[in-house]
């Protein structure tokens, strides 16, 4: 029985490709959509082959939609400009919110399709997204600053299975095995190997500066602000330090980097602001994630106007402005904010 229309964002990729397996032998009418986020050469032309036969194999339509225009203007250069202002941005959370999970449902509105589905590692019911059975591959904090309408929509095949049987399960496909063993793609799509070099392409980075401790004397020199961020501990230098110095404090207008020992990147409590959730709520207990690899930690978060304070029941190290913060009650996500 026919289960309705759903669009699968795919990738070229063996979780997109499994994916769209899948929601076919559960009886979806699958349609497919590869996006175009940037313009690195060679990397559409290869992953367009791939999805085209994916495609073939299932029998189904899939149309290549240009999205760099928008990707550009919403996650691209928010990414340059929050390292202009000293910030350390996560473009895949805004990725999902603009892109994957908003101009694809535009799209999906546009031929018809009842739902959206990618290969994340994330579960839904509707209501709430929920970390995947699979912790080493659980993208649920990405999605934290989706918006709450388009969760009924959304499908995360891939959301109990773990990575080593996604894999197993397209080597069993003859047509789709080489799937199963091609590179995984990185994190951030226009990064080549470092964030430097893309700041490099918009701007002088190597403009060298001081480096303070955390009570405002001069104590070494740095190579330019926009190499560091928060928690970094090598790349500058400080006279006569004898313990490890880790960056604790990014001062763009002055091109000063701040720096401490390991007890100076200690905090308690800080704020959020662009708070997205996914309930009402406005003071609650709950776990928050402050990078997507690090362990939640109990906290206790009271929204007050336009940003929440967090208060910590334990410290974290190394909190990065820019960074998003994640909400959660065990397994269930409850949204997010952006530090600030």
């Amino acid at each position: 029985m026919k289960k309705g229309k759903v669009l699968v964002g795919m990738s070229g990729g063996v979780d997109s490709t499994v994916t769209s397996v899948l929601l076919q032998k559960e009886g979806y009418e699958v349609e497919g959509v590869y996006m175009k986020l940037h313009d690195k050469p060679g990397y559409h032309e290869e992953n367009w082959k791939k999805v085209q036969k994916v495609a073939d194999y299932l029998g189904v339509k899939v149309h290549f939609y240009d999205l760099s225009e928008a990707f550009n203007a919403n996650v691209y250069e928010y990414f340059v400009e929050s390292y202009k202002q000293g910030l350390t941005p996560n473009p895949c959370v805004m990725c999902n919110r603009t892109i994957k999970f908003g101009k694809m449902i535009d799209f999906a509105d546009s031929i018809g399709a009842d739902f959206i589905a990618t290969g994340h590692y994330i579960q839904c019911d509707g209501s709430f997204i929920y970390a995947a059975d699979d912790t080493n591959k659980d993208q649920s904090y990405f999605l934290s600053e989706v918006k709450k309408e388009v969760l009924p929509r959304l499908i995360f095949p891939l959301g109990t299975w773990v990575k080593e049987d996604v894999k197993a399960y397209a080597a069993e496909i003859e047509p789709l095995k080489e799937f199963s063993t091609q590179k995984e793609s990185s994190e951030i799509c226009f990064v080549e190997n470092t964030y430097d070099e893309v700041l490099a392409k918009h701007m002088n980075i190597d403009v060298p500066g001081e480096t303070v401790d955390t009570e405002g004397n001069v104590v070494g020199t740095h190579k330019g602000y926009m190499h560091y961020t928060i928690g970094k501990r090598r790349g500058f230098f400080v006279n006569g330090a004898h313990d490890p110095h880790f960056v604790v404090e990014i001062k763009p207008e002055d091109n000063q980097i701040v720096v401490g020992t390991r007890e100076k990147l200690e905090e308690n409590a800080f704020e959020v602001k662009e708070i997205n959730l996914f309930e009402a709520l406005t003071e609650f207990d709950c776990e928050v994630k402050v990078r997507y690899r690090t362990s939640a930690v109990p906290c206790h978060v009271k929204i007050e106007g336009e940003k929440a304070t967090v208060r910590l029941k334990e410290p974290v190290f190394g909190l990065a402005k820019g960074q998003v913060a994640a909400f959660y009650d065990g397994k269930r996500l409850l949204g997010g904010g952006v530090i600030c």
